[in-house]
Order: C-alpha cells, then sequence, then structure tokens
C-alpha cells in the first residue's frame, strides 16, 4: 500500500516542503519574516515544480522509467514548470505594467479613474523565473530519492 501511493505522498510532501521554505528564504533575502510566503505563489523554490518533479521520479520509481504512466507524468511536468516558468511569470509581468501605466495616467494627466477596476488589488508575483523553478526541481527530485532510498522502494 504504501509503495503504491508513494507518488502521492512524496508529491504532496514535496510541495509543503517548498512552500514551507519559502518564508525562511525571503526572511534570508529581506531580512523580514513573513508566514504569508507559506500560501505564495511564486517565490523560491517553485511548488509546482518541486510537486511534479517529485511525482514523476515516484512514478518511474514506482513504475518503472520505460512505463507509460512515467512518460504521462513527465509531459505533464514539463508542461507545468513551462508554465510557472513562462506563461504565469509574464502575466505577473503585465500585472505589474498594467498597474505602472494605469498610475502614470492618473498622475501625469490627472485622468480620473473611478472605475473600480483601475484600483483592485491584483497579485504580481504569479509565476517562477529560472532559477526558483530550479530550486524546486532539486528539491522535488532529492526528497523523492532520499525517502526512496530511506524506505527501500529501489
Amino acid at each position: 500500500m504504501l509503495h503504491d501511493l508513494f507518488p502521492l505522498w512524496i508529491a504532496l510532501c514535496a510541495n509543503a516542503l517548498a512552500q514551507v521554505i519559502k518564508p525562511f528564504i525571503y526572511y534570508y533575502r529581506s531580512g523580514k519574516f513573513d508566514i504569508h510566503y507559506t500560501i505564495a505563489c511564486g517565490g523560491f523554490p517553485s511548488s509546482h515544480t518541486s510537486t511534479v518533479t517529485a511525482l514523476s521520479i515516484a512514478v518511474g520509481l514506482v513504475e518503472g522509467f520505460n512505463s507509460t504512466l512515467f512518460a504521462i507524468t513527465s509531459v505533464f511536468s514539463v508542461i507545468v514548470i513551462y508554465d510557472a516558468v513562462n506563461v504565469r511569470y509574464y502575466a505577473g509581468k503585465n500585472i505589474q505594467l498594467t498597474q505602472q501605466l494605469v498610475s502614470d495616467l492618473a498622475e501625469m494627466i490627472k485622468l480620473p479613474l473611478d472605475d473600480p477596476i483601475y484600483h483592485e488589488k491584483m497579485k504580481q508575483v504569479l509565476g517562477h523565473r529560472m532559477i526558483e523553478a530550479v530550486g524546486g526541481f532539486v528539491l522535488g527530485a532529492v526528497l523523492t530519492v532520499g525517502v526512496a532510498f530511506i524506505l527501500g522502494i529501489f
């Protein structure tokens, strides 16, 4: 049973561990501790990347690295990581740019922005820089292989 569910619980553990690490990394970089980083999108390490990496490696260890299921989870992982690093990252950058343009318009030409859409607070950090995804990949891989070795799964 433990062997069969290993991919599920190691993926969930990799996700949780990545999220728990984020406030400490933020503290190291800024000198401020913010517990909200445990539920934040973005940041180091990428919990999306650590989760799908752990899932793929665990499936490979349990089902075999030449199995169809490993191939499926690997393709899924590449899509998720690509999305986190590219699509979601640039969506966040687009939000930052749009908010700055609205602010500049309001300030420079005294344009009254009465519509509530202009005052809506949007999350700016949605995705990851490449180094954050690499950190998530390493976390997911090391955690999965380490726990699998300890449990004798391979």
